[in-house]
């Protein structure tokens, strides 16, 4: 038997080191950060009575925070590159919190769509510029388990938001209505948190002084080594990277998924309300049981695409499983808990996708040019997240039924699928990871 390399104990205690201090604050943030923008699905119980807003109306409001979205993602994801994490998370916290709150204060369609506007343009880069951090301190072979240690903020946050919207719903404090509060009292960690930021999170390795210099000298090796690995395959500038074919494929896929997504979250509670008759705060409280399966999805997604090394059919599976799953919930003859049980499926699928696909633009491109890959792909996610909400929110007001809606929904999941099927040796013959042979060096 051979002995055991030397290097696995230092990589074992610098890799948890690393877990514990990074991994709690992206989380923390990625949190705020998703029940900021998907509270508008739990205030709409009531919020559209309240105004009178159409079908559409809230569509498109719902829909134009990725407008707004779009702005600052290329760009963000490069500053994050070049000059750290620290001061622009900071920036894009306080900001997004003051626009949250002002999302509470709208009374007409026009307001409405332009406080969901800026409350994107806040908000815009902060996903992208978070993958670009963890590509900073996390190597290949961990990055789908940070990932989805990151990502898995966003059911977790459906899952406790609903609650949380169900609670703040039955306020009626200062005359205002429950809704109101809902976005005024969740504007205020987004701000508190970006106060804090720049205090407590580092930018990159070399700056860790709570690591050994052992430990900042073997990760900021092991990351060099993959810098090179990558260099090797032909550099790219950040203008070839946009235009990178295997790039355009992830996009198109994001693009696909986030239409699904995001039609599927921002009439859930709705949903859940007409089902089962419920008062708006039960609802809002029930709408967070899907999203405890995605937790699940999530976490064991990663843990098999990291072990196995293999990435694109663990984002076309449950992509294909969400398409073939979410027509079951329009059956009428369905009871509440049967709808529930199929709706808490579909959740799971959707979000199985997530980690092992952020992983890919990372994979293919290094530095700068995957920054702006990142960015890019995250550009088509947010223009997949306006397409969705405006198309449900249009087919409804036109008397349409939900079902048509969700098989519009389902088909972009399923094609998605497809699309990620076809360029699979595409995006893998870029640049292939290895799988992991051994234990895992960090839980």
């Amino acid at each position: 038997m051979s002995a055991p390399s030397p290097a696995i104990p230092l990589a074992q205690r610098t890799m948890r080191k690393i877990t514990w201090r990074i991994m709690p604050l992206v989380f923390l943030l990625y949190v705020v950060a998703f029940i900021d923008r998907a509270n508008v699905a739990y205030a709409k119980l009531t919020m559209t009575v309240d105004l009178g807003f159409s079908e559409a109306v809230y569509g498109l409001g719902a829909g134009l925070f990725f407008i707004g979205y779009l702005v600052l993602e290329i760009p963000g994801a490069l500053i994050v590159q070049k000059w750290g994490a620290r001061w622009w998370m900071a920036r894009i916290l306080i900001s997004w919190g003051i626009c949250t709150i002002l999302v509470g204060f709208v009374n007409t369609p026009t307001q409405f769509y332009v406080a969901r506007f800026l409350l994107g343009c806040a908000e815009a880069g902060f996903f992208p510029g978070i993958i670009v951090y963890l590509n900073e301190w996390f190597p290949t072979h961990y990055r789908a388990r940070a990932m989805a240690r990151f990502v898995v903020a966003s059911p977790i946050a459906l899952a406790i938001g609903g609650p949380i919207a169900g609670a703040i719903l039955r306020m009626g404090a200062l005359g205002l209505p429950g809704w109101r509060w809902l976005f005024i009292l969740e504007g205020v960690p987004a701000i508190v948190l970006g106060i804090l930021v720049p205090v407590i999170m580092t930018n990159r390795p070399r700056d860790a002084k709570w690591l050994s210099p052992h430990e900042r000298e073997w990760i900021t090796s092991e990351l060099e080594q993959e810098r090179r690995r990558k260099a090797a395959y032909g550099k790219y500038t950040i203008w070839q990277a946009m235009r990178h074919r295997a790039v355009l494929a992830l996009a198109s896929i994001t693009f696909l998924a986030n239409v699904g997504i995001q039609g599927f979250f921002l009439w859930l509670p709705t949903t859940v309300q007409k089902a089962s008759g419920l008062p708006a705060y039960m609802s809002a409280i029930v709408s967070g049981l899907p999203f405890t399966v995605a937790i699940a999805s999530m976490l064991i997604s990663s843990w098999s695409s990291d072990r196995t090394g293999e990435r694109c059919f663990h984002v076309a599976v449950p992509l294909m499983a969400a398409g073939l799953l979410f027509p079951i919930t329009t059956v009428s003859s369905l009871s509440f808990g049967w709808l529930l049980f199929w709706l808490c499926l579909t959740s799971g699928a959707i979000y199985g996708f997530g980690p092992p696909f952020w992983t890919l633009p990372t994979i293919i491109l290094g530095e700068s040019a995957a920054a702006a890959a990142i960015g890019l792909v995250n550009c088509a996610s947010g223009l997949g997240g306006f397409v969705g909400p405006t198309v449900v929110g249009a087919l409804l007001s036109s008397n349409r039924s939900f079902s048509v809606a969700v098989f519009f929904l389902s088909a972009c999941f399923l094609v998605a699928a497809l699309v990620t099927m076809m360029v699979r040796r595409q995006i893998m013959g870029a640049r292939v990871p290895q799988p992991i042979t051994s234990t895992p060096v960090y839980e």
